[in-house]
């Protein structure tokens, strides 16, 4: 069983050392897009009725000294040039898979020693059987659930065999996780859009704490008006971690990142740039 690392502890902890920590770095990845022509299919409160939506796809490497991490992994290279619909609710397409742009920044696949993720939906998922020795860490409700017959709504668990089959490093979170030991990247708890759902916290020493949602929200509006998609596995547990991310930003000063929101993700440099 993983050792389960609180947030606070993890920052009181550290405290003295900050100074020494290894240098952090971030580059956001565009992992597909998601046409939205329907957006009330993301509120159980009726909301958003006759309005479409892009959502962007967006996952991210992180650089902690020497070891490199994704969180995420996008939409499933199947999907690569897919065209975009009118007449689905949903259509997803992928432009360029996350193994062409590590390229641009002169990561090799081989370098990616963790993988963090999110939640277990299919688009955020979809490429990690393309890092096979990678650990992967994933919320120990989540990889319950994608065990189970038949796979939760939005699941695809072959995406994952290489760490369902036992031939790779899995880590179940519960609670918060401290990643590497020195608060500077943190999975934080944010159960309800599925049970073990997680967000990130990175610590950067020019632009300061980076808060990646996850799909805490889908957009930003959301925020503001508390909207819960109908497919979500709890919805008081939904409003409790939308209200801890929105506390959290404000307490840290933390940029909070929307995954799936374009507009949002533009608060990181555009990639290859990075934020350091």
């Amino acid at each position: 069983m993983l050792r389960n690392f609180m947030f606070a502890a993890a920052i009181a902890a550290t405290a003295g050392t900050a100074n020494a920590a290894p240098q952090v770095e971030l580059w956001r990845l565009d992992c597909g897009r998601i046409a939205v022509n329907d957006l009330s299919v993301f509120s159980d409160t009726f909301a958003y009725a006759g309005e479409k939506k892009t959502l962007t796809d967006s996952c991210y490497v992180v650089r902690h000294g020497n070891n490199y991490m994704l969180w995420d992994t996008g939409l499933p290279t199947a999907l690569l040039g897919k065209p975009l619909a009118s007449d689905q609710v949903l259509t997803p397409t992928l432009d360029r898979t996350v193994s062409d742009q590590l390229k641009e920044i002169a990561v090799k696949p081989e370098a990616i020693g963790r993988i963090g993720i999110s939640h277990y939906h299919f688009d955020h998922v979809g490429q990690a059987a393309d890092f096979p020795k990678a650990r992967l860490m994933i919320g120990k409700a989540d990889l319950e659930a994608l065990k189970s017959n038949p796979a939760p709504f939005g699941a695809e668990p072959s995406l994952l065999a290489p760490w369902l089959s036992g031939g790779a490093a899995v880590d179940t979170i519960e609670g918060d996780m401290d990643i590497f030991g020195d608060g500077t990247v943190v999975m934080l708890s944010a159960p309800g859009h599925t049970p073990g759902s997680h967000a990130l916290l990175v610590r950067l020493a020019e632009k300061g704490p980076v808060l990646l949602s996850g799909d805490v929200v889908h957009f930003e509006k959301q925020f503001e008006t508390d909207g819960v998609p109908p497919f979500n596995t709890n919805r008081a547990d939904s409003l409790a971690s939308m209200a801890r991310l929105r506390s959290m930003a404000r307490t840290l000063g933390a940029t909070l990142v929307v995954q799936h929101d374009a507009d949002d993700i533009a608060k990181l440099p555009a990639f290859p740039a990075s934020a350091k």
